[in-house]
C-alpha cells in the first residue's frame, strides 16, 4: 500500500470508529485518545488526518449519511420494482436492522442535531448538507412514483420528502423511548400506505 492509500485506509477507520463512538456516546462524550486507541493509530496523530474535532464531526456526518443514500438508491434501482415499493422495501430493510440493534442509536443526524443543535457552525453546515442530500434522494423516490401513479400528485414530491424525513426522524425517538418499532412502522405505513397514495 502507498503512504497515499494507507494514510486515506486509516482516516475510513478513523470515521467509522467516529461514527459508532458518536452513536454511542454523543459528540461530547467522545474522546480523541478514545478514537485513536480504537483504530490502533499512535496517540497525538489525530491532527495528520483532521484539523480539528469540528472537521472530523463534520466527515463523520457525510460518513454516515452515504451507506444510507446508497441503500436507498439500490432500492430504487432493482429491476422490475415500482418506486414505492421501493421506498417500503427500504425503510422496511431500516427497521429491520433497528431491531436487530435492540432499538439503540437512532439517527446520528438527529442525535447531533438535538445536542450541538446550532452551537457549531461546522457540525451545523454538515448536518444541513447530509439532512438536504438525504430529503433530495426521497424526493426522487417519490417523484418517480408520482409518475408511475402510485402517490398522489396534488402534492409536490419535495413537501412530502420534507414530511417524510421529518415523521421518520420524530418516529426513532419514539422508537428509543418505547423501545419498539411500532412508532416507525406507523409512521411509514401512515404515509407510504396512507397519506400519500393516489
Amino acid at each position: 500500500m502507498t503512504r497515499t492509500s494507507t494514510k486515506h485506509f486509516t482516516r475510513e477507520k478513523l470515521l467509522d470508529q467516529g461514527v459508532a463512538m458518536i452513536m454511542e456516546r454523543g459528540y461530547h462524550g467522545t474522546g480523541l485518545q478514545e478514537l485513536l486507541a480504537g483504530v490502533g493509530v499512535p496517540k497525538g496523530s489525530f491532527y495528520n488526518y483532521f484539523a480539528s474535532k469540528e472537521e472530523f464531526c463534520a466527515e463523520a456526518i457525510g460518513h454516515y449519511i452515504e451507506p444510507f443514500i446508497q441503500l436507498l438508491e439500490g432500492h430504487l434501482a432493482r429491476p422490475g420494482r415500482d418506486a414505492l415499493a421501493a421506498l417500503k422495501g427500504y425503510f422496511g430493510e431500516l427497521i429491520g436492522e433497528l431491531e436487530r440493534r435492540g432499538y439503540k442509536g437512532g439517527c446520528l443526524l438527529g442525535n447531533l442535531i438535538g445536542e450541538i443543535g446550532d452551537t457549531n457552525e461546522v457540525c451545523l453546515a454538515a448536518l444541513r448538507g447530509a439532512v438536504h442530500r438525504y430529503r433530495d434522494a426521497l424526493e426522487r423516490g417519490l417523484a418517480r412514483a408520482q409518475r408511475e401513479g402510485t402517490v398522489r400528485v396534488d402534492l409536490e414530491a419535495g413537501a412530502m420528502a420534507d414530511l417524510l424525513a421529518d415523521a421518520w426522524q420524530g418516529a426513532l425517538l419514539r422508537m428509543k423511548v418505547e423501545q419498539s418499532t411500532r412508532p416507525l412502522e406507523a409512521c411509514i405505513g401512515g404515509l407510504l400506505d396512507g397519506y400519500f397514495r393516489a
